[in-house]
């Protein structure tokens, strides 16, 4: 990364309250938070910590009561609503634990479509690009089969792909393995290491396996809705 080149994601002082009046709960306290372009960072903690709310915050689903969020040196808080879904679609890639591939649609077509959200039709080049990317995560061969004939391993590649398709800067994944057997989920957190390691994309993953935050570069532990831990690791791939 570039001396001059701005973080991929920065907070400052994010801080998240629910509630009214009496009834508010402050669930972030304050968070600071910085992660560099090529980072592969676990995000872990107990349940009820924060770590939903903040990856909410991070993916620009839901704003902060207080703070500010910088998306590659954009202060996210001064775009309008349709500024930033556009830029979320162009910078921020997604995989949760369940896949949520569209079940009508085939894995090709489920990864072409931010693709297609975002120009409001279909190119031919979306069709290449998701065939590549398909390609790349091991699934050729599927690449016409539809959503319900795949194995969860198979669905979550294809939503890795899907993540990857509009070559984001960032992305945020919510127990990605936390729905698959032992062996399929370190195969797919090994796929998401070696995008990582080749491609230099960035990722934040929110995990509650401490067997795989011990393979990421970072693990930053969050109590409370406080960061009480941040350190580096060994990564292992």
């Amino acid at each position: 990364m570039a001396e001059d080149e701005p973080p991929v994601l920065e907070l400052e002082g994010v801080a998240k309250d629910f509630g009214e009046g009496e009834a508010r709960t402050r669930v972030l306290h304050g968070v600071d938070f910085l992660l560099r372009r090529g980072e592969f960072a676990a995000l872990i903690g107990p349940s009820g910590s924060g770590k939903s709310t903040l990856l909410n915050i991070m993916g620009l689903l839901d704003p902060p009561s207080a703070g500010t969020v910088r998306i590659a040196g954009q202060d996210t808080g001064v775009l309008g609503d349709d500024e930033l879904t556009r830029y979320r679609g162009r910078t921020l890639g997604f995989v949760f634990q369940f896949h949520h591939l569209l079940p009508e649609f085939t894995a090709l077509e489920n990864v072409m479509l931010p693709m297609a959200a975002d120009r409001g039709r279909l190119e031919p080049s979306m069709r290449e690009c998701g065939e590549a990317l398909l390609d790349r995560v091991g699934l050729r061969s599927r690449i016409h089969a539809r959503a319900t004939q795949l194995s969860g391993g198979q669905a979550q590649r294809v939503a890795i792909a899907r993540a990857l398709s509009m070559n984001p800067q960032l992305v945020l994944a919510d127990e990605p393995t936390g729905n698959l057997d032992t062996q399929t989920s370190d195969e797919v957190f090994s796929l998401l290491r070696e995008v990582n390691q080749r491609q230099g994309v960035t990722f934040l993953v929110v995990t509650h396996d401490t067997r795989l935050a011990e393979r990421c570069d970072r693990v930053v532990e969050l109590v409370d809705g406080r960061i009480v831990s941040d350190r580096s690791c060994p990564a292992r791939g």
